[in-house]
């Protein structure tokens, strides 16, 4: 809790104007909701959502690309101008600090998109480790929007055609209506689309355009919750955070094979360990027998004893049933495991599965 009064995005009044639900989040007031969960959440499978991300942290950072590659887990070596990576911030343990995008605009610098929750420390906690190696540049000038769905292609091909040749975690500079915008193929959703970072002052205006087309729905925070969970996409925070380390979040493939074997990231001896003798608990997705949803904080049980927690849950649209992640002994992360979730103190049947359980349709040309 705070009394820091809640911060607005470029877009609240607009959100505010099309009937959106204001709710407290990472310290801002952002829409939950427009017209319901539900059928924003299918709209965005079936069609293409916008939302609003401009609560996220974005930033340059520019001079040795060392100082930044030496607190993730990325090979920026292997990160060629015009892409993209997600890679984890690591502490000394090894123990995740944020997941975070990074890409390369050019061959002069990164761009770097944190979560809003964590920025601040982030941002602190690059600083601190570049010293006079690198500079950090907070770009709290701009704002992000994300435009997800089988149709965002289109939408894009119609408003920035050099933009929407883009395929999945590229990224590059374009002129969008007249605003210089930084655009990537990628999102949070596990469906093809955009994110489009936009100055403040034009972010309305962009906004409104894309909403013009009738193919595009403003979508809350409720909807892009679903979608990601579906998608097996950890919310930081809840599904990670600095008492867990990438191998325990089942993201070992977010840790560059080379890295490992120059083992010169944070947390090198543990994570390597961890790797080669295996970790003592993973992150599972999991899918209930009946119709009623566990959320976060339920137990996870096996033969009537309690051997974990979820650590998101909820019902799921699309795959029509409650489903969630959370952390079990790893002898018990096999797909078909049966397990039971303990729901306002009775257990429910469920069974562990493999993540995503929508598969992914990222645009790979």
């Amino acid at each position: 809790m705070t009394d820091q009064p809640l911060l607005r995005t470029p877009l609240y009044d607009l959100h505010v104007e099309l009937g959106g639900k204001m709710v407290p989040f990472a310290g801002y007031e952002m829409p939950v909701q427009f017209e319901g969960i539900m059928a924003e959440h299918n709209h965005t499978r079936e069609g293409a959502g916008l939302f609003d991300v401009s609560h996220m942290g974005q930033a340059r950072v520019t001079g040795e690309a060392g100082a930044l590659e030496a607190l993730i887990t990325a090979d920026l070596s292997e990160l060629e101008p015009g892409t993209q990576k997600y890679t984890l911030l690591l502490n000394d343990e090894g123990g995740i600090m944020d997941d975070l995008m990074v890409s390369r605009p050019d061959e002069d610098g990164f761009f770097v998109v944190v979560n809003a929750a964590t920025k601040g420390a982030d941002f602190a906690h690059m600083r601190d480790r570049f010293g006079r190696r690198a500079e950090l540049i907070e770009l709290n000038d701009r704002a992000l929007l994300a435009l997800q769905g089988p149709k965002a292609g289109a939408v894009m091909e119609a408003l920035c055609p050099d933009a929407a040749k883009l395929v999945f975690m590229e990224a590059g500079r374009f002129t969008l209506n007249g605003a210089d915008v930084f655009v990537s193929r990628s999102g949070y959703t596990g469906e093809d689309g955009f994110e489009i970072s936009i100055p403040n002052h034009q972010a309305e205006e962009i906004a409104r355009l894309l909403l013009d087309d009738e193919r595009v729905k403003p979508i809350g925070l409720g909807a892009r919750d679903s979608l990601r969970l579906e998608a097996g996409l950890c919310l930081y925070g809840h599904d990670m955070d600095e008492t867990t380390t990438p191998i325990e979040a089942s993201l070992t493939w977010a840790v560059a094979k080379s890295r490992r074997a120059s083992a010169d990231f944070p947390g090198a001896r543990k994570i390597l360990k961890q790797i080669e003798d295996g970790a003592s608990r993973k992150r599972v997705g999991f899918k209930l027998k009946d119709k009623a949803p566990a959320r976060e904080g339920a137990e996870i049980a096996h033969d009537g004893t309690v051997v974990g927690v979820a650590t998101s849950g909820g019902f799921a649209p699309t795959a029509g049933a409650p489903i969630g992640m959370g952390y079990v002994p790893a002898e018990l992360a096999k797909p078909g495991t049966e397990i039971e979730l303990i729901v306002r103190g009775k257990a429910r049947p469920a069974e562990i599965v493999k993540m995503p359980v929508v598969a992914h349709r990222f645009y790979r040309g």
